[in-house]
């Protein structure tokens, strides 16, 4: 539907709820790609002061919010100016239905209208007073850049045909939002060029796959592909299928080992959960490749702590075992990050899942830069500490460069 139509349908639909006193809520979400001044979002709805009905407008910045009240029309014009210069994505809910409006830099308008899913009477008799407006932990409600009503979240099974949250899909739910949330953070520190390739080694069921094309084709309107590389030919097969009946187009699967798979090039590399030596891997891969970006979420960091040594001064505290995992743990991933910074990238280590979630909750970027010469020192410097004979990572890259 061209957006024009879809605009004038939109907001002709949001003065009547308001004129009726129906409107619930009004969010503009999604900000222009790049423009990291705007609010995350703007949230408005109907509230009375002093006797007066007015719009109430909630500017959502990443550290703190700006509440305004406004006339009711002049509240909805700033709102609809707003919207495809400043946002792409608008939602209006009223006691009768939901209308959601996503918009594309290339003009093109997808609409959703559905009933309300908890319809109530309309409010024109109980609108928040001035006292109820404190907004606390437990009735803010969390931004998220993907919406729950996407169709392949159903498909994958972390939301039901309503576009509710299952019990079971919430910890993925999040976990998805927080992915995307990382990812669109690095491309605004270092976006990739147009026609880029993103490869997902490990690509599992797909949900994060599936979240992240969503977000950079159908939200950010990017030109990219992405391929989802995966040994098991069942989840394969599966994910394939929901892409197709997604209609996205450029993203494909593909069964295989990450050291089978050799495309023309890798823009960005991603390799979650990959297990031991399988980071390694991945991380080599995206070296060779000179990928601009990779993210990685290492587990299972054995081969370290195999050929490990406790240093003396050190045995009184990582004598327990399971602290001694950790430190092993820490130690993989620690040389890992500074032999990415010698072979030219910038590395943050961070936590990526809350730890009640899984233990296997550090992520690592790497953002293509200047190599760090002392980044290869310091990594000896923590090798011989630890009496560490050999890591994989650093194997690999050797026998790279003797080949040259």
């Amino acid at each position: 539907m061209p957006a024009t139509t879809s605009l004038k349908q939109f907001w002709s639909a949001a003065r009547a709820a308001a004129a009726a006193g129906e409107l619930l809520k009004l969010t503009l979400s999604k900000p222009v790609y790049g423009s990291s001044d705007l609010p995350r979002n703007r949230y408005g709805r109907l509230v009375e002061i002093k006797g007066r009905t007015l719009l109430q407008i909630t500017h959502r910045y990443a550290d703190r919010e700006e509440v305004k009240n406004h006339p009711i029309n002049e509240g909805l014009a700033l709102m609809e100016n707003a919207l495809g210069t400043d946002y792409y994505n608008a939602d209006l809910f009223s006691t009768t239905e939901k209308f959601s409006l996503i918009l594309s830099r290339k003009g093109n308008a997808r609409v959703l209208r559905q009933p309300a899913l908890h319809p109530r009477p309309r409010p024109d008799v109980s609108l928040p007073k001035l006292k109820d407006l404190v907004v606390t932990d437990h009735n803010r409600e969390k931004h998220r850049d993907i919406p729950a009503d996407r169709p392949y979240l159903q498909h994958l099974g972390i939301t039901n045909a309503r576009g509710e949250v299952l019990r079971d899909g919430k910890r993925k739910f999040k976990q998805i939002n927080k992915f995307v949330e990382i990812i669109a953070a690095l491309l605004r520190e270092h976006p990739l060029p147009d026609d880029a390739h993103i490869v997902d080694m490990g690509s599992g069921s797909g949900y994060l796959t599936f979240a992240l094309y969503d977000h950079l084709v159908n939200t950010l309107d990017l030109n990219v592909r992405i391929t989802g590389v995966e040994l098991r030919p069942k989840l394969v097969e599966k994910c394939a299928h929901i892409a197709n009946k997604n209609g996205f187009k450029n993203l494909t699967f593909v069964e295989g080992y990450i050291d089978d798979f050799k495309p023309k090039k890798i823009d960005m590399l991603i390799a979650l959960h990959a297990c031991d030596t399988a980071t390694d891997d991945a991380l080599y891969k995206g070296i060779v490749a000179k990928a601009e970006i990779m993210v990685v979420a290492p587990c299972c960091q054995k081969q370290v702590r195999r050929d490990m040594e406790v240093p003396a001064d050190l045995k009184p505290l990582l004598g327990n075992g399971i602290l001694l995992e950790r430190q092993a743990a820490m130690l993989t991933d620690g040389m890992r990050a500074l032999l990415l910074e010698a072979e030219g990238y910038k590395t943050k280590l961070f936590e990526f899942i809350p730890l009640e979630h899984t233990a296997k909750n550090v992520m690592i970027t790497a953002v293509k830069g200047r190599k760090r010469p002392k980044a290869l020192e310091e990594f000896r410097t923590l090798r011989k500490r630890f009496g560490v004979k050999k890591h994989y990572l650093r194997k690999l890259i050797k026998q790279e460069k003797a080949k040259a």
